[in-house]
């Protein structure tokens, strides 16, 4: 069943989060404890053995970007039940176990202690907030569990090089060139940015800033930065509205993204300039429920449309997804997908779930993912350190109730 406009709009309440995750965690317990009941009857030895367990630590409630957290829960749900229908990994059952980070460091750090320590986790993914999962990442560094960002752009998920820290996103360099790139082909000039004050939007501000001026675009940028949990950006909007900009960049994550539509309308920013937010959230079915009208115009970074082109093992999940939840698959449930089946081939390859070994084996190795590009994670230099980049572009909405796959492509990065 597709999440109702609440859900997707991350209003659920609390309790309906924690049920959900306590009954997945039970669903954990139960299946550890039927292997154990089956080895002390001596009935199917393969099955007995513990599962290998995977964490998931993707925010599920506010503040966190709840809806590209469902999505990211969905595509690790059906990729470990692929991987367990096909065998398992060495033999063994996959377990997920959901964490609910709310998109707040110290909670997402607690969750990983807590898959690393008490539930003997070997993997750890589903990352949709920067900061989340960089705290993470400093402690992932001592506890030796890898990790693998699944939507999450800041340079420093991965540019500190450590040896844990993987990611198959995007990160700031090629995303603000993909905007920037646009803004230079439609000829504009006057550029408002507005972002958050996390890891991501500040990155992203600094970025655009830099490409600005080594590159010589001649662009004159206004930049205004805003806390994540505001609810009201009229103050910041008129600021923006007064240095009458021919393009906006929005750099809200979730409720702010969507905010700011609507305040810009409000304001009358909107549609006279042009807006293109920093990521897909545009690309959500819930997207129009909550915009109508007001969607038509927008423009959004994507990093998959439905006319890319699939790898098999993508027509399969593309093909499950839609049977489960009657609607096609967004990049962040694709990557949720690809992050448990890129490690549980390691996992075989390494014929190991010692951490070193699978990371090794993940930095020599080709994977294959729901893209037709094969999935590496080389030793590069700087954010590219073990990080595979999707293809990114611009997408256009010029019709109301417009899908992704109907969008206009306004800018593909490197054509």
């Amino acid at each position: 069943m597709a999440l109702t406009t609440a859900e997707w709009r991350g209003r659920g309440s609390p309790r309906t989060h924690q049920l959900e995750n306590s009954m997945q965690r039970r669903a954990f317990v139960g299946g550890a404890a039927l292997a154990a009941t089956l080895a002390g009857l001596g009935l199917a030895p393969a099955l007995a053995q513990d599962p290998i367990v995977f964490g998931l630590i993707t925010p599920l409630s506010p503040p966190g970007e709840t809806a590209l957290g469902q999505l990211a829960k969905r595509g690790a749900e059906i990729g470990v039940e692929y991987l367990n229908e096909k065998g398992g990994v060495l033999g063994r059952n996959v377990a997920l176990s959901v964490q609910d980070s709310a998109g707040k460091n110290e909670q997402g750090v607690a969750a990983y202690r807590r898959l690393v320590s008490s539930e003997k986790a070997v993997a750890v993914f589903g990352f949709i907030h920067s900061g989340v999962n960089i705290a993470v990442n400093e402690v992932a560094k001592e506890m030796g569990v890898p990790t693998m960002g699944t939507q999450t752009g800041a340079g420093d998920v991965t540019a500190k090089h450590y040896d844990i820290a993987f990611r198959t996103h995007a990160v700031d360099g090629p995303r603000a060139a993909a905007w920037l790139g646009w803004i230079a082909k439609n000829k504009w000039k006057r550029v408002s940015l507005l972002a958050e004050t996390t890891d991501y939007g500040i990155g992203l501000a600094k970025e655009t800033e830099k490409q600005n001026k080594e590159q010589n675009l001649g662009l004159e940028i206004q930049t205004i930065m805003f806390d994540r949990t505001t609810t009201d950006l009229l103050p910041q909007l008129l600021q923006a509205k007064a240095f009458k900009p021919d393009a906006i960049v929005n750099v809200g994550v979730g409720q702010p993204l969507d905010l700011m539509i609507t305040q810009a309308h409000t304001v009358g920013l909107l549609p006279g300039a042009q807006m293109v937010t920093s990521y897909d959230g545009p690309a959500r079915p819930q997207f129009w429920q909550l915009h109508g009208d007001q969607g038509v115009g927008i423009n959004f970074i994507a990093f998959y449309s439905p006319k890319s082109e699939l790898s098999d093992l993508g027509k399969e999940f593309a093909k499950r997804y839609a049977a489960k939840f009657n609607e096609p698959p967004v990049y962040a449930a694709l990557n949720g997908f690809a992050n448990a089946i890129v490690f549980a081939a390691a996992i075989e390859r390494a014929k190991s779930t010692d951490p070193k070994a699978m990371i090794k084996t993940l930095e020599e190795g080709s994977f294959i993912g729901w893209s037709t590009s094969p999935i590496t994670f080389p030793r590069a230099e700087g954010a590219l350190w073990h990080n595979w980049s999707p293809p990114l572009l611009v997408l256009h909405y010029t019709a109301k109730d417009q899908t992704p796959a109907a969008a206009e492509v306004a800018y593909i990065l490197g054509q």
